[in-house]
């Protein structure tokens, strides 16, 4: 749920920023019409978000566990280290102090590579989903000619009727864009 979470909140601030202006939509009076989507709403509820999700959890399952087995082999070796320390002589003592402080910084550097190659994919998929709902909510939007449609959460209120996220939700998750 990580993954639908941030998802939420970058489709947000995207909406937000950018605004989705399709055209000067007006109805005769010649007010603009303004809608809303809960963007985090479609992403928390939809099943393709949850196996994009999937997807990238066992993509990473396996490094994941390795990282996991060397910090257990890492704190397995600090508790030696303080049980032994005492009574080991002092070249001893230096040569496992360095092997741990290598074995933490070789740690360190894969722990580091994995969450940068983790967010590149997480940012790979989410640049796909955006452009879907984008697509989505440009679509409806022209369709029922809104002028503007912004994320829900930066509004205080909006008229049921203008809330358009089960619309997107149901087209976003019909798409078999996977």
């Amino acid at each position: 749920m990580k993954i639908a979470k941030t998802m939420g909140m970058l489709t947000g601030v995207l909406l937000l920023t950018g605004g989705v202006a399709v055209s000067q939509a007006a109805d005769t009076s010649g007010t603009i019409k303004v809608a809303v989507v809960n963007v985090q709403q479609v992403l928390q509820q939809s099943p393709k978000v949850a196996e994009y999700s999937k997807k990238l959890e066992s993509q990473f399952k396996t490094r994941q566990t390795k990282i996991g087995d060397e910090q257990k082999s890492l704190q397995d070796s600090l508790e030696k280290f303080k049980k032994e320390s005492p009574t080991m002589s002092e070249k001893n003592r230096n040569d496992m102090q360095k092997q741990i402080a290598a074995e933490r910084s070789d740690l360190v550097k894969k722990v580091v590579t994995y969450q940068q190659d983790l967010q590149k994919e997480q940012n790979k998929i989410m640049q796909g989903i955006l452009g879907d709902i984008n697509g989505i909510v440009t679509s409806i939007a022209k369709t029922q000619n809104y002028a503007l449609v912004l994320d829900s959460q930066a509004v205080i209120f909006a008229a049921d009727g203008n809330d358009i996220t089960k619309d997107v939700a149901k087209k976003f998750n019909s798409d078999n864009k996977s």
